[in-house]
């Protein structure tokens, strides 16, 4: 079969980290470990379903690995080589006997790999349904990897066919697009900080950055009927209207400190040094860019207790100036994919919540599935994620239907 295949090379890696630093909207093809190759296909296990990949969707994480931008401490929580794509929209191609799966129903692929699909008793997280945080990711029957995609074993959604553990599919349901159902991933990814972080109706929440990930977290918000104060900060213009047509209820487009405290209602302080301060701004925080900037930005954004989230990943951030979180007593967590969370009095998994939300005709998904290209494109599909502004991209997927074997 025809897969988009990652494989391991240190040297490509750290030039990809470099070029990077100087060109950080441009993939350079002819130096990325990607390999366009028929393979031939092995199931991880011989109990998994077999899938049929229609859309995979290229995630900021598929992006941060390209341009050598992963955390060097995450090494021993992936596999290689292994084909890449884990946002994925599929069809049951064979089911194991006695399974709940039929040929031919759709399916979105919940990618973590955690206890139970190891073959492993449950650790305390996993027997807790916080299988996002499993202590056993590196252990088990299965090579090290945390989510399929990232692991030489259970390979990803950039290929004609995948397997997938059965308790880690979830059913589309008929009226869902697979334009829509693609989106699934990443809107988990922003309604579990969400949910674990609701902010009560009296509150003022600022969500910096407004890519898919941002996107979401603002139309999380509105659509489980949040009615917060919601600000937006926004690096392009067509990422100002979406947000704004997300709900919103400003959107600023690089502000400096001074528009972000007017925003806010927030006293702007000048300092000698470092461009000024702010006094009580908001109560949460959303960092979905996970950078230097916005983690500063964020310490002196929100007022005294305030929360950070951080939603988008991010590795070494040096250079920053702490003294906010001991002087206004700051709650910084973070939030790892996705796994069950507490919604109206109830537990919930995230990933069907978020089909539920997909599905129930309330969520605007307009203009958040603005690329889709084939598999032998992958070049363009990569260089239209990698350059947001020059293509107006937000999520881009590669669409696998009708890719022979």
């Amino acid at each position: 079969m025809q897969a988009l295949v990652y494989f391991r090379s240190i040297p490509r890696y750290l030039l990809a980290k470099g070029l990077n630093r100087l060109w950080p909207r441009h993939f350079f093809a002819s130096l990325a470990p990607l390999r366009l190759q028929e393979i031939p296909f092995t199931p991880a296990k011989a109990d998994w379903v077999r899938l049929r990949p229609r859309l995979c969707g290229i995630c900021g994480s598929d992006l941060r690995l390209l341009k050598g931008g992963e955390s060097f401490l995450l090494e021993p929580y992936a596999s290689f080589p292994a084909v890449l794509g884990h946002e994925v929209v599929a069809e049951v191609a064979e089911a194991p006997p006695g399974s709940d799966w039929q040929a031919g129903e759709r399916v979105v692929v919940e990618p973590v790999l955690p206890c139970e699909v190891r073959g492993l008793a449950p650790c305390r997280y996993c027997a807790q349904g916080q299988y996002n945080l499993c202590e056993n990711f590196t252990r088990g029957s299965l090579a090290p990897g945390t989510i399929l995609g990232y692991h030489r074993e259970a390979g990803g959604g950039m290929a004609g066919l995948m397997a997938a553990h059965p308790s880690r599919l979830v059913r589309v349901p008929q009226g869902l697009t697979d334009e829509a159902a693609v989106l699934t991933d990443s809107l988990a990814s922003a309604l579990q900080p969400v949910l674990d972080n609701f902010p009560p109706a009296e509150a003022s929440v600022l969500v910096f950055g407004a890519g898919i990930i941002g996107q979401h977290v603002i139309r999380c918000l509105r659509t489980l009927g949040s009615r917060a104060a919601l600000v937006a900060v926004a690096r392009h213009p067509f990422q100002q209207e979406l947000a704004w047509a997300g709900g919103a209820d400003a959107v600023l487009l690089n502000p400096d400190r001074q528009e972000l405290a007017r925003t806010l209602g927030a006293q702007l302080l000048p300092t000698t040094l470092g461009g000024g301060n702010l006094e009580g701004g908001a109560d949460y925080f959303f960092d979905c860019v996970g950078s230097r900037s916005s983690l500063q930005e964020a310490l002196l954004a929100l007022r005294g207790q305030g929360v950070y989230v951080l939603v988008g990943t991010a590795g070494a951030l040096g250079g920053l100036d702490f003294s906010s979180l001991w002087f206004r007593e700051l709650r910084l967590t973070g939030s790892a994919m996705y796994a069950y969370a507490t919604w109206q009095g109830g537990r919930v998994r995230t990933y069907q919540l978020a089909v539920d939300l997909l599905s129930g005709g309330a969520y605007p998904t307009n203009g958040l599935l603005s690329h889709t290209f084939h598999l032998q494109a992958y070049r363009q599909a990569f260089r239209t994620a990698f350059h947001k502004a020059r293509h107006q991209s937000v999520k881009v997927a590669v669409d696998l239907r009708g890719i022979g074997l």
